[in-house]
């Protein structure tokens, strides 16, 4: 069985350890993160209910092994500094050892150093929550996978991935942070418009959990529509009518109440003319131009 060292051990980390560790697919070895509690705690995560002579907690670079993989599983903004450090110790490297990290912005070409050649570094984002890694270690399988890098690391990582259920697909390296970009939006964006809408709703005097009673039908037959048929199949409401009276009166309301979101209102506002203009019986051209008049010329409160 191969053997993995962990540089960094966030929930993404140690969730994808303890699949790896519980099924036999990789020894994971060592935990080095930035401090010898925080490595404790992820290797008792990692380790389960197992004897605690499996992974080991290291307390700095100069007290790590040797391993067949290295997962950098820092945060982005350190983990090409952390590839550095590794490959100045070129004793931790083996001629075949394998250099891999999980990030979606980040391509595996700023791994390459040392004894790391293109063919030995990854890069494999999964498209999962980790908010939890205890819940995620039944929701994982069925994460899909972005995979990119050389041949001998992903020869490595794909069978790896897929025992753990991970749906694997192949991207570019050199769009990676627009790929990033894209499962940002429709992730953690989807949770700042939530907020913003449950903003609206208090102000209309609706209570913030009758809001997301209410919401929660709706926005889930709303996404499943979107996803399982279009964008344009899915599109309902003003716009879609090419109501442009309705789309003034919202942003009477919504300018005094907050720029933000009524910026907020304006963006996603245009974007959506966009897809009325595809529907298969659109409103009116001169319409929908209004709308789009309308919501790109924003008027500063007096």
């Amino acid at each position: 069985m191969k053997t993995l060292n962990l540089i960094g051990a966030g929930k993404l980390g140690q969730t994808l350890a303890r699949l790896w560790q519980q099924q036999g697919l990789f020894r994971i070895q060592q935990v080095l993160t930035l401090s010898p509690e925080s490595a404790q705690k992820a290797c008792n995560f990692i380790n389960g209910s197992h004897n605690a002579d499996l992974a080991q907690a290291a307390t700095s670079f100069e007290a790590l092994i040797p391993a067949d993989v290295w997962l950098l599983a820092t945060p982005d903004g350190i983990i090409e500094d952390s590839a550095a450090r590794l490959h100045g110790q070129p004793e931790l490297l083996k001629p075949e050892s394998i250099v891999f990290h999980c990030s979606g912005t980040l391509g595996s070409n700023i791994l390459i150093g040392g004894q790391s050649s293109a063919s030995s570094v990854a890069s494999i984002h999964p498209i999962h929550s980790f908010a939890s890694p205890a819940k995620s270690l039944d929701a994982f399988s069925g994460s899909y996978c972005g995979y990119e890098g050389g041949d001998m690391a992903l020869q490595t990582l794909l069978p790896a991935f897929s025992a753990i259920g991970a749906e694997l697909f192949e991207i570019d390296g050199r769009q990676k942070t627009l790929y990033h970009a894209a499962s940002v939006m429709a992730c953690n964006y989807l949770v700042g418009l939530m907020d913003a809408s449950l903003a609206c709703f208090e102000a209309a005097g609706v209570s913030r959990s009758q809001a997301q009673q209410l919401l929660l039908p709706i926005t889930h037959q709303t996404l499943d529509n979107a996803l399982k048929k279009s964008p344009e199949e899915a599109l309902t409401g003003p716009i879609s009518r090419g109501d442009l009276s309705t789309v003034q009166s919202h942003l009477d309301k919504l300018q005094p109440l907050s720029n933000q979101l009524s910026d907020i209102y304006r963006s996603l506002g245009q974007q959506t003319v966009q897809v009325a203009e595809q529907q298969e019986q659109p409103a009116s051209s001169e319409s929908l131009d209004a709308i789009r008049s309308l919501l790109a010329n924003r008027q500063n409160p007096l």
